[in-house]
């Protein structure tokens, strides 16, 4: 069966195998040796044989004489796209994963020092330090804290047993097209009222939620902020004018938010 070619490289064996392959042959081509390939990856010549047939009837190689092979402008274009989407991975994770995990930021719920044991947990969006080792979340302070300062944290055990939040999101119109008027006010209020956080996008999304009185906790919410605020706990109405709207979707599936789009219209 012929793989999606859009496949990412870190979705399946098949697809980093083919990878290497490839980045194989544009290291030796044309004089290309199978069994090499076979040996760099830890795969049998055989394996690597099947792949190339692959790869050839793909377009993604050809071959122009025996034991002689060539990555095509098609090759170059997936390795390349399968490099970005490598590249992008490494820097999640040393930026947003290794780069988290040394230390985080908590707020201290009571006196902590240096070297003690805290639990963990998360309300109203910000990770709560609590001294001693009930919770099913553990971690050592690495700094002192009064109650209601910020603490630092390391050394996590457990879980941390919370609830994603969930978005709701509204789309508001250009003022060319009604703006803030096109919408139904009451509607917006009953909505805001099931939610933790006001997040607007756009100046008539900022009127529609005053209309609604209303206040915003975020006024310039961006795709990021708001996605945040939901893998935090937080349940969000967003406000956001049409055409910045599908970006916070798009923004929102990436992080697996769940998410409602309601129609308030007028």
């Amino acid at each position: 069966m012929a793989e999606n070619a859009d496949e990412g490289v870190l979705r399946s064996k098949r697809s980093a195998t083919r990878y290497q392959i490839l980045v194989g042959i544009a290291e030796r081509q044309p004089a290309v040796s199978q069994r090499e390939i076979a040996d760099d990856i830890g795969i049998t010549a055989q394996a690597v044989s099947d792949y190339l047939q692959g790869l050839i009837e793909e377009g993604y190689v050809r071959s122009p004489g025996r034991g002689r092979y060539e990555v095509t402008k098609e090759g170059v274009d997936w390795l390349i796209g399968r490099t970005d989407e490598l590249r992008e991975f490494v820097a999640h994770v040393s930026e947003d994963v290794i780069g988290q995990v040394e230390i985080e930021t908590a707020i201290a719920t009571a006196g902590v020092a240096e070297g003690d044991a805290v639990s963990l947990s998360m309300r109203d969006g910000v990770l709560r330090a609590t001294p001693g080792t009930a919770g099913s979340t553990t971690a050592v302070a690495v700094t002192d804290a009064e109650a209601g300062a910020d603490v630092g944290v390391t050394d996590f055990e457990g879980v941390l047993d919370y609830d994603l939040g969930r978005v709701t999101a509204v789309s508001i119109p250009r003022v060319q097209d009604g703006g803030s008027r096109a919408v139904a006010s009451e509607t917006i209020r009953e909505h805001g009222a099931d939610c933790d956080l006001v997040a607007t996008a756009g100046t008539e999304a900022l009127v529609a939620a005053r209309a609604a009185d209303l206040a915003p906790g975020v006024r310039f919410g961006t795709p990021e902020a708001v996605s945040e605020a939901a893998v935090r706990g937080l349940d969000v109405l967003l406000l956001a004018v049409a055409d910045e709207l599908s970006t916070h979707l798009d923004r929102l599936r990436e992080h697996n938010v769940n998410y409602e789009v309601v129609d308030v219209a007028e």
